[in-house]
């Protein structure tokens, strides 16, 4: 359920009021009485800041992803005068990180 902010301005009694969406808004002040108790418009309570999972999979540009950049590194043309070999494919994943990600604070 969203907080809403309530101010009065006729005595400018404020109060934060834990209310359903569907709940009727609320218009008498309960310090002075009187008809002028006002929603208040206010800011989000939190900000995404660092390296976590909004910022790898919905931040928008064109981040290569492990697996193709690997798949990339094994596949790069050999010298003219390097004898052919035979391409070797090597285990590039990485150890399995936390149920966090590894990307939070408790892991930089």
């Amino acid at each position: 359920m969203p907080i809403y902010a309530y101010k009065c301005n006729a005595c400018g009694f404020a109060r934060d009021v834990l209310q359903k969406m569907s709940d009727p808004v609320l218009t008498e002040c309960p310090s002075c009485g009187k008809p002028n108790f006002d929603k208040q418009l206010t800011a989000a309570g939190f900000q995404l800041k660092g390296s976590g999972w909004y910022a790898t999979d919905f931040k928008g540009g064109a981040a290569v992803a492990p697996a193709a950049a690997a798949a990339a590194a094994t596949t790069a043309v050999p010298d003219a005068g390097a004898t052919a070999a035979p391409a070797v494919k090597t285990d590039t994943a990485a150890p399995a990180a936390s149920a966090c990600g590894g990307g939070c604070a408790c892991h930089s």
